[in-house]
C-alpha cells in the first residue's frame, strides 16, 4: 500500500500544478477520489460525491487559486499511518508558493490529512481533514 499511496500523491501534486498552469484534466483529478468522500475543516464537516458538481467545484477552486497568485504546490513531506490492510491516513505537508504584487514570491507551509482506501488495488482519497486555509492566507496577506 505504501508505494501505491505515494504514487497517488505524486499524481495529486502533478495534477494540481497542471491545473494551476491552466491545464486541468478533471478526469485525472477525479480519479484520485473515491465515489463518495467526507471533509472536515473549520467550516464544518461535509460529505460529497465524485460527480459533475464535484468537478465543477474543483475547477472553480483551481481558478480561485490562480486568481490569488498561487504558482505551485509541492509536497514537502508525506507520512503514512496505516490503519489496516485497506486504509491509511496520509499526512501531507504542503508548501504553496504565491506571487505577490511588488514583493517577492512567498512560500507557505501547511498540512492536510487524507483518508485513503485501497479500492481494486488502487488507492483513492475518501476524506480529508484540513486547517483554516483562509485564516492562513489572510495571515500572510494573500487574501
Amino acid at each position: 500500500m505504501d508505494e501505491a499511496v505515494r504514487k497517488l500523491f505524486e499524481r495529486y501534486e502533478s495534477g494540481f500544478n497542471r491545473a494551476l498552469a491552466g491545464t486541468i484534466d478533471m478526469d485525472e483529478i477525479a480519479s484520485l477520489y473515491a465515489a463518495e468522500f467526507i471533509a472536515s475543516a473549520p467550516m464544518g464537516v461535509r460529505a460529497g460525491r465524485n460527480d459533475a458538481e464535484f468537478r465543477q467545484v474543483m475547477e472553480q477552486g483551481y481558478a480561485h487559486y490562480r486568481t490569488i497568485g498561487t504558482r505551485r504546490m509541492s509536497i514537502r513531506e508525506l507520512r503514512l499511518s496505516p490503519i489496516d490492510a485497506l486504509h491509511c491516513i496520509a499526512h501531507v505537508g504542503w508548501t504553496a508558493v504565491y506571487a505577490r504584487q511588488d514583493e517577492a514570491d512567498i512560500s507557505i507551509d501547511f498540512e492536510v490529512h487524507y483518508l485513503v482506501r485501497m479500492q481494486d488495488a488502487e488507492p483513492k482519497v475518501f476524506g480529508w481533514v484540513s486547517g483554516d486555509e483562509q485564516q492562513l492566507l489572510k495571515q500572510y496577506g494573500i487574501v
